[in-house]
């Protein structure tokens, strides 16, 4: 049982930890045997762009996306395709009002189908260079396209993710800059393994159909990754989101996110092989499985110290992890002192990350897939 408590320990201290302090290791050396060569378009050799914004029922912010994305610089050729799935709200009826710019079209699904048919009808309609896929409901800083398509000049990469900044909410926003940060270093060190949903670019040549059911952004990292090109994360380019505006629909969305990252995962199940992806695979066990694995980590953790609690230090261990879970049952209930310190917020969130993790991996295993999309509540 002893054995059983420090190996699962040390699989969540690894899963949240170690990977980190993995590639800060790895980068080091990486820089100084391999200093890195930034090559970058100059505005005269900007490619033809489509910018992608699928759209269903976003008529509470589509006007202000719209606004947003005719103001972006861009010293290139710009089309703006806007997907309306199946939307019953005005989002046609605002989108129509632009569509009077020349660099606007609106495509009109009469049902709802799913975003990953509603992009599929986009690229059909797509002959540029370089596709950015973008939400409605993150607003781009003026220079983010421009900055985006920069690194496409080395011909190596072939998918290059933006950082979206959360706003407000609880535990998103400083989950999200830990994502950012070990996605800025895989970056650094060959590809990350998940790209911004909200906001990233890909070469048209290397895109693929997409599935429903399957993470668009995480299908099209993998995608790009087989066909031997890089995928980067570039900071320049950045956009802002606000939280998800309720505990609840946080969670739904994290639960959704997970069965299609899961989905997309064991499609590409080859892609874990070390001997024909190896410092890829290392990413995908460490970044994503790993971190899969740490709510049965937890309870294994939870069950195996109680079970050793006679003595002392596990009795010790025991013990603060069930304050751990009191806190954080206190945030997630709404206790204002809980909440409103970074300690409570990073329980709470802690917690509903693994839980969410959980369910995802219950329903995934009953054979649940999330075949229809549902953008979050972040207006």
């Amino acid at each position: 049982m002893i054995t059983i408590f420090w190996a699962s320990l040390a699989g969540i201290f690894y899963a949240y930890f170690g990977y980190p302090l993995l590639l800060l290791i790895l980068g080091r050396l990486k820089r100084l045997l391999f200093p890195d060569k930034e090559l970058l378009f100059d505005e005269s050799d900007a490619p033809s762009v489509t910018i992608i914004i699928p759209a269903h029922n976003e008529a509470s912010i589509i006007e202000g996306k719209l606004k947003n994305t005719l103001d972006l610089y861009y010293p290139g050729n710009m089309k703006i395709l806007i997907v309306s799935d199946g939307s019953t709200d005005t989002t046609i009826e605002i989108v129509e009002k632009y569509i009077s710019d020349a660099r606007i079209k609106l495509l009109k699904l009469p049902e709802r189908r799913g975003k990953a048919q509603a992009l599929n009808t986009a690229l059909d309609q797509v002959d540029d260079e370089i596709v950015v896929f973008t939400d409605a409901s993150i607003m781009l800083d003026e220079l983010a396209l421009w900055k985006i398509i920069q690194p496409f000049a080395d011909s190596n990469i072939g998918c290059v993710s933006g950082e979206d900044i959360i706003e407000g909410g609880s535990g998103e926003g400083l989950y999200g800059k830990y994502e950012l940060f070990l996605r800025n270093q895989e970056s650094h060190l060959g590809s990350i393994v998940g790209a911004s949903g909200s906001f990233y670019a890909q070469k048209t040549s290397l895109i693929s159909p997409f599935q429903e059911g399957l993470a668009p952004d995480f299908l099209s990292v993998m995608n790009t990754v087989e066909k031997g090109y890089r995928v980067i994360s570039y900071p320049p380019a950045f956009g802002f989101m606000t939280a998800v505006k309720s505990t609840k629909s946080e969670f739904n969305r994290k639960v959704r996110t997970l069965i299609r990252g899961m989905t997309a995962l064991f499609i590409k199940a080859n892609m874990l092989n070390p001997f024909k992806f190896p410092l890829f695979s290392l990413f995908l066990w460490s970044h994503k499985l790993m971190r899969w694995f740490v709510p049965f980590m937890l309870i294994i953790l939870l069950i195996s110290s109680y079970s050793l609690s006679s003595s002392y230090f596990f009795g010790a261990m025991f013990v603060l992890q069930v304050i751990f879970y009191f806190i954080a049952l206190l945030g997630l209930i709404g206790v204002n002192a809980v909440t409103d310190s970074l300690p409570g917020k990073f329980s709470s969130y802690f917690v509903s990350v693994n839980v969410a993790i959980l369910v995802a991996w219950i329903r995934y295993i009953m054979g649940v897939r999330q075949e229809i999309w549902s953008p979050s509540d972040r207006s």
